[in-house]
Parts: C-alpha cells; structure tokens; sequence
C-alpha cells in the first residue's frame, strides 16, 4: 500500500535515518536540501517534491518503495489493469501528472 500521510512519512525517515546513523544535517547535507527543509519533511510538517525525496532516499541508503509503501499493507496489490482502468476515470491533467510521477519513480530505480 503506498504511504501519503506526511506524519507516516516523516516516521518513516526518523527510522531509516537513524539505522544509517546520520544526523539530520548529514542527511539534508548529502541529499542537498537545508536541514530546515529535511528537519520540516521529518516532521511530517511539509511535503517534499518527489526528486527531493529520492536524493533523501539515496543520501539514507534506500529505496523510494522502502519509504512510500507499507510492507504490512491489508490491500491487495494493484495490477497494471486496474491501474489502467482508474486512469482512465482520471482528466488528461491528472493522467500526464501520475505518468510523470511514475516515469520519475522508475527512472531511479536505475
């Protein structure tokens, strides 16, 4: 299941950040953002962009699916149809802006 709660989020990277050992300014350091920003997304007080979130990730040694997905998600997982098929229901705005974000998430697992 895919994570958006910024609270859930912000946990998240506390967890991640402090099993690789780092601080909040190594991490905002090696992911090139302020550690106010880093310190703001940790919070869950503010949303990052997503190529904010994968210099995060890579500057903590994980994956985007390591943070955006729950590995104890109840939900069944999509398939490409039904993926397809809510698309669809979607204006062209909102299906370039999904393809985009989906390009982006598959550029970096590169």
């Amino acid at each position: 299941m895919l994570i958006s709660d910024l609270n859930i989020i912000g946990t998240r990277l506390y967890r991640f950040r402090k099993q690789a050992g780092l601080t909040q300014e190594e991490t905002a350091e090696k992911a090139d953002i302020s550690c106010r920003a880093y310190a703001d997304i940790e919070r869950g007080s503010a949303a990052a962009r997503l190529d904010t979130l994968i210099h995060i990730c890579n500057a903590i040694g994980i994956t985007p699916n390591d943070l955006l997905t729950d590995p104890d998600g109840v939900s069944a997982p999509l398939t490409q149809d039904a993926i397809a098929e809510r698309l669809t229901a979607c204006t062209q705005k909102q299906r370039d802006t999904a393809l985009l974000l989906l390009n982006v998430y598959l550029d970096s697992l590169k």
